[in-house]
């Protein structure tokens, strides 16, 4: 018996997921052009999906300001040196 093919599926959120590549993606997702053994793809997931977070929450989080310092880590920095 042969081993399954898949091919390597992403979302709109940027979520990757492997699927059988004999079947159409469910909706919201789209072939990402990699196929092969289910250990190629995660194999591949693993290489590009390096930050977990949704999109939208990546998107969110980059328009937050960032936090004013109250100055006790420059204290502690300055004490250090």
């Amino acid at each position: 018996m042969s081993e399954s093919r898949y091919t390597v599926v992403i979302n709109d959120e940027e979520q990757y997921s492997i699927w059988e590549a004999d079947r159409p993606p469910p909706a919201g997702w789209h072939e990402v052009g990699v196929s092969g053994q289910k250990d190629e793809c995660l194999a591949h997931i693993d290489r590009v999906w390096t930050d977990m977070r949704p999109r939208s929450l990546r998107e969110a989080m980059d328009q937050q300001p960032e936090p004013e310092s109250d100055g006790a880590a420059d204290e502690v920095a300055e004490q250090e040196s």
